[in-house]
């Protein structure tokens, strides 16, 4: 059985299509990441998989429960961790995850076992007389995390969890969730952060409200629209406008100090069209077909022919 089922699911608000046609299979025990901008329809699909609204049209089923006509079953077998968690800053983080375990109904004894276990999943054991309004953004996600899984769910709907969360705390976050899936746990997370995606077994871009592509990162590699040149010089940010006056770009961007072009063509021939063109403009520089990234591939197949500035994050 999957854990997760999307059928032609669609949602209208008025005249704009949120989210268009979705169609989606995930596995038990799988971690599968939406990706997508701001505005792509992310937090729409997360809360019409959490059951918190009907669908314009199509269907979902969340671990056999259909998202409307099972609502009530459906919340004992997921928690949803939207990207504002309801925490409550004037109690401690042991005092919210036992105000959640009461509205879990989680019995008591159970809870004596399973807070401490928590605390210590997302080590915060010493943090659990502090109150949640002092607690930096990391540990607020990871405080919010335990909340969500006081009631041990089968399926954890996370909604852009690390976003504003500084680099360290990102990456203990991930660690959480990794040790989630060793319990069997289906997590399906949104995130803006393509270097993110790469952690995912699966993976969806969402452009637009529509399900452009989806498969492993390495899947989703392989359908990169064009050829990928690396270009490594002086003043990047100039060479790159240049770069795009001058040639027939399908997308072009900077990645940190580095310029990368995407073009159609044979690879030979492509490469040697860069070079000659780098040697016309008078810029010593180094250049190479390179293996595309997540952000690449995006690019390519929603923003053709537009130079960005694309700093890592």
């Amino acid at each position: 059985m999957d854990a997760i089922r999307v059928t032609e699911l669609t949602q209208r608000f008025g005249d704009n299509m949120a989210v268009n046609n979705l169609n989606i299979s995930i596995k038990a025990g799988e971690i599968f990441g939406l990706v997508g901008p701001d505005g792509a329809g992310k937090t729409t699909v997360m809360r019409l998989l959490a059951g918190l609204m009907a669908p314009t049209a199509g269907d979902a089923w969340v671990y056999g429960c259909h998202t409307v006509k099972d609502s009530e079953p459906l919340k004992n077998h997921i928690s949803y961790m939207p990207q504002r968690f309801g925490l409550y800053l004037d109690l401690t983080v042991q005092e919210n995850i036992n105000f959640y375990a009461d509205l879990y109904n989680v019995p008591r004894q159970i809870r004596k076992e399973k807070i401490p276990e928590l605390l210590a999943f997302s080590n915060m054991t010493s943090f659990s007389d502090r109150l949640a309004r002092n607690l930096s953004g990391g540990m607020k996600q990871k405080l919010a995390l335990a909340c969500a899984l006081i009631h041990t769910p089968q399926v954890l709907l996370l909604d852009e969890p690390t976003n504003g969360v500084d680099p360290l705390s990102r990456r203990d976050f991930w660690r959480i969730l990794y040790r989630l899936l060793e319990e069997k746990v289906t997590i399906f997370v949104s995130t803006a952060y393509l270097d993110e995606a790469e952690r995912c077994d699966r993976i969806g871009l969402l452009h637009q409200g529509q399900l452009i592509l989806s498969g492993t990162p390495d899947e989703v590699k392989t359908h990169m629209q064009g050829v990928l040149v690396e270009i490594r010089c002086g003043e990047p940010r100039q060479v790159l406008s240049s770069l795009i006056t001058g040639l027939a770009c399908v997308s072009a961007g900077l990645f940190g100090a580095k310029i990368h072009l995407v073009l159609h063509g044979e690879p030979t021939q492509v490469l040697y069209t860069v070079k000659s063109t780098l040697e016309d403009i008078g810029v010593q520089a180094e250049a190479e077909i390179v293996l595309p990234l997540l952000e690449d591939v995006f690019i390519s197949m929603t923003m053709p022919s537009k130079g960005r500035d694309s700093n890592a994050q």
